[in-house]
């Protein structure tokens, strides 16, 4: 079983910057992906961003702005966020994947508005 905990949302102006922590516990061995996904309202889950041993990859819509990286001493994967915008408002989803099964955190809300 894999534990993640999400942290560092909040409430932004447009233009500003946060960033998200997910901090992994358990049995990690064999975790080969890990993840943001984000969900706004009426609206489904999208994949932010990925990190894999391969390297990392996002969507169109947060390419230049959005950074994923991971700390594998400290078990944590992270989201820099910056120049956000109002469309970034969502629940954002730490997920990872583990030989085959996937683990999910209980999300944490950002919110960006003046």
């Amino acid at each position: 079983q894999v534990q993640l905990v999400e942290s560092g949302g909040g409430l932004v102006q447009p233009g500003g910057s946060l960033r998200l922590s997910c901090a992994a516990s358990g049995r990690l061995f064999g975790i080969n992906t890990m993840a943001w996904y984000r969900q706004a309202p009426g609206k489904e889950r999208e994949l932010v961003a990925a990190i894999t041993g391969g390297g990392t990859n996002y969507a169109d819509s947060v390419k230049g702005r959005f950074t994923i990286s991971r700390d594998n001493a400290k078990n944590t994967v992270y989201l820099q966020m910056n120049s956000l915008k109002p469309e970034d408002t969502a629940v954002y989803y730490c997920y990872a994947r583990q030989l085959g099964t996937n683990y999910w955190g209980q999300g944490t809300q950002v919110t960006v508005s003046s």
